[in-house]
């Protein structure tokens, strides 16, 4: 009698594993877990937000319309500092995220599935809208409030926020290497940054200062953001010291030097 040869069981290959969207996973997590640690699990914290660059701006408002009849641009005290200090504020607010991501999530990082570019990612993505809104909410209620007629031109004013979160993820890249591997280096660079306010064209534009001030001065990018950000506010304001290459290669050396230095000593200052 002749058996039937049985044909081997065919065993079907192992599923790999879903890896196209493990690192978004992971950053979307990281957001989640920012949102949680950084304003709570209430609306309090994006209330705070909100109301502390409203505050400032209120201060700058009546301190400066005491000793000044009208702004150096338009009519309303609280559109010309708004508009400068919200600039400024994106970069401060997104440097700062970036500069503390390594040290906050120092112990997420010992999981293989958590890189130091998910970690900075999270929080640039969780600064940056939350700064958006914070621009939207403050500007459109300054717009209201002091019924200022405008036409705004968003070109200007989304260049301008967009090369300053670039800018921010640039030195914040490499500030969150520094901080970790040498420790003094937050403080050094706290007492470095803290005159910004004064040199970044808040108060004043940059062709209202003499001309050794301006020498001076075009050397800061931030200056450049806050004049590009309010010729989307003043149609009449048409500043030509502004220097787009410059601040994108001042934000792009920092972040090279600053991702080489997390790749090659990612491990050690894990351990730190």
């Amino acid at each position: 009698m002749t058996q039937t040869p049985v044909s081997p069981v065919t065993v079907p290959p192992a599923i790999e594993p879903q890896l196209r969207f493990r690192g978004a996973r992971s950053v979307a997590a990281l957001i989640l877990r920012e949102m949680s640690t950084t304003y709570g699990r209430n609306p309090g914290g994006y209330i705070w937000a909100i109301l502390q660059p409203t505050a400032m701006i209120a201060i700058l408002t009546v301190a400066f319309s005491l000793m000044l009849r009208s702004p150096a641009l338009g009519t309303s005290f609280l559109l010309f500092y708004a508009s400068g200090f919200l600039t400024l504020r994106m970069f401060q607010d997104v440097c700062q995220a970036a500069t503390a991501a390594i040290s906050f999530n120092r112990s997420l990082l010992a999981y293989p599935r958590v890189t130091y570019v998910d970690t900075i990612c999270a929080r640039l993505t969780l600064a940056v809208l939350t700064q958006i809104m914070v621009s939207t909410v403050v500007l459109t209620g300054v717009i209201i409030y002091d019924d200022i007629k405008i036409s705004l031109e968003f070109g200007p004013i989304v260049e301008a926020y967009a090369l300053a979160v670039l800018l921010a993820a640039g030195v914040g890249t490499f500030n969150s290497y520094m901080t970790v591997a040498f420790p003094v280096y937050k403080t050094l660079w706290t007492i470095v940054t803290r005159p910004l306010m004064l040199v970044s064209g808040i108060f004043y534009i940059y062709e209202g200062l003499p001309m050794f001030a301006q020498n001076l001065l075009w050397f800061n990018p931030l200056i450049h953001l806050t004049a590009l950000a309010r010729t989307g506010f003043y149609s009449t304001y048409s500043p030509t010291f502004i220097s787009i290459p410059y601040v994108v290669f001042f934000a792009l050396v920092p972040m090279f030097f600053g991702f080489l230095l997390l790749y090659r000593y990612s491990k050690d200052i894990l351990y730190k």
